[in-house]
This record gives C-alpha cells, sequence and structure tokens, in this order.
C-alpha cells in the first residue's frame, strides 16, 4: 500500500481590508464589547484614537448596539455588527437585530434611557434602518472620516 500525498486547494471567503462584521449576543456585555471590537477596527484602519470622528464612530457604535440590545433583543438571537469604510471618506456602520417589527425613531424629548437616536442623528452625516429578511432590521449610520461642513481633516488624517 503506498500513500500519496495530494494538495488540495481550499477556496478562501473574499474578505476587504475595509469590513468588518462580527456577531454578538444581544446583553449588555455583547454591546460593550461591540463597541470595544469597533475601536479596535477603526485604529487598524488608521483611524487616531480621540479624534472628534473617531469618538463620534465609537459612541454610535455604542448607541446602535444598545438599541438592538434593548428594543431588538429575542431570547436566543444576536445582533450583528457591521462596519465599512466608503470611498466618500465616510464609515457606514450597520446594526442589524431580530425584531423587524420594531422600528426606531428619534424622539426629540428628553425623557430617560430615550436619547439614543437624538445621538446618532447629531453625530452621524446619516442614518436609517431596512429590512432584514425574513423578520429583521438593519439600522445603519455613516460617520464622515472628516469633520463636517469645515472640510479639515479630523486630528490630522483623512482615514482610508
Amino acid at each position: 500500500m503506498t500513500s500519496e500525498s495530494v494538495e488540495i486547494e481550499i477556496p478562501q471567503p473574499a474578505t476587504s481590508a475595509t469590513q468588518f462584521t462580527q456577531l454578538f449576543s444581544a446583553t449588555r456585555r455583547g454591546a460593550r464589547l461591540a463597541r470595544l471590537l469597533a475601536v479596535e477596527q477603526l485604529v487598524a484602519w488608521g483611524w487616531p484614537r480621540g479624534g472628534e470622528r473617531f469618538d463620534a464612530a465609537a459612541l454610535v457604535v455604542a448607541e446602535l448596539a444598545a438599541n438592538a440590545v434593548t428594543h431588538g433583543r429575542l431570547d436566543g438571537r444576536g445582533f450583528r455588527l457591521g462596519l465599512a469604510l466608503l470611498p466618500a471618506g465616510r464609515l457606514r456602520i450597520e446594526v442589524t437585530d431580530p425584531r423587524g417589527e420594531r422600528l426606531p425613531a428619534a424622539s426629540r424629548e428628553a425623557v430617560e434611557g430615550g436619547r439614543g437616536l437624538i445621538i446618532v442623528d447629531a453625530l452621524a452625516a446619516d442614518w436609517g434602518v431596512h429590512p432584514y429578511p425574513p423578520s429583521g432590521k438593519t439600522v445603519w449610520a455613516e460617520v464622515s472620516a472628516t469633520r463636517t461642513g469645515i472640510g479639515y481633516p479630523a486630528s490630522g488624517d483623512i482615514c482610508q
């Protein structure tokens, strides 16, 4: 009996260095971990820590993740965080949860625990929600890599 060595090439999934996706448990700890991993991903992409846009992106991730845990939770189901650097110099943040029937709405009333989307609206260049079939939703926000309205880079550099 002889043995032959056979090389098999296993195709790897196509991934982009400018995209990040991760599933998290629908718990407060999962929301915190989503923010922490988003921050580390931004650093890996070259965003300087502590810059105005860096802090805005971290806060938007925190608010959307907290909303997914608070309002989009179903037992046994988690939420998904997606980050993507867009060619227009924006960071797209997406948080997907299983509760498609509970659509978010930014309320201008200052009620305790109800200001998350007001913060997202203030920090993001744009945000919205779209269905995630069969029954979920994705809340997305885009944060500019530069200060809005002025044209100056945040903390010295435009992040790409």
